[in-house]
């Protein structure tokens, strides 16, 4: 019988996880991965999510060398920004966090930046960067007050999540909805493959 080979995801969150799962991809292991995420003076939210992406693939891929039930294991990491009108916004920690993020993107339209990274079992990375466009209604008072009251947005990348109450204000999506989840699916599923990872269930008894 050829088993499926395991799949890491270098990340804690469930999101993703949720994700891979949908796509037939669960992973058979979480190894979360602690990395300054901190943009360089004048880096780009294109180059910061790709740097970052490879960062905690790079970062896993060293504590799978002390992971023997791991052996010959594929990983995927990723990282995810929102960028509005030249800038990045942070993940959101504090309602006023938050706040000022949805103040920002009320009315206007922004960018998700997700980039993605996998590696094969021999150590050979592959990478790719999604980008979508997304246009928010403008946000009343009302409806600001109640999405900061719900908590939906604590730890997100712009401060809100449009998997939840978040959904009612996109005016418009131009590209793909998991990358604005976290995790462009299409895209990952590709380079999965790509490294030789049987994500259709390609593996079967032999005869």
């Amino acid at each position: 019988m050829t088993e499926r080979p395991k799949l890491v995801l270098a990340s804690a969150s469930p999101r993703r996880h949720a994700l891979l799962e949908q796509a037939g991809c669960e992973p058979d292991a979480l190894l979360p991965t602690d990395i300054d995420e901190t943009p360089r003076r004048g880096e780009a939210a294109r180059m910061l999510v790709q740097r970052l992406a490879r960062g905690k693939l790079e970062a896993a891929l060293t504590t799978l060398g002390s992971r023997p039930d791991l052996t010959g294991a594929y990983t995927v990491s990723a990282d995810t920004v929102v960028a509005c009108t030249g800038r990045i916004l942070p993940k959101a920690e504090t309602r006023e966090d938050a706040e000022a993020c949805l103040r920002l993107l009320s009315g206007r339209s922004h960018i998700v930046m997700t980039g993605v990274a996998v590696a094969d079992p021999h150590g050979t990375i592959r990478t790719r960067l999604v980008e979508t466009r997304v246009r928010f209604k403008h946000l009343s008072l009302d409806e600001l007050n109640a999405y900061l009251d719900s908590n939906e947005w604590h730890g997100k990348a712009g401060g809100y999540a449009i998997q939840g109450l978040a959904g009612v204000f996109v005016l418009r999506l131009v590209g793909s909805y998991t990358n604005v989840v976290g995790l462009p699916l299409y895209e990952t599923v590709s380079l999965l493959e790509g490294a030789g990872f049987p994500v259709r269930g390609t593996w079967r008894d032999e005869l």
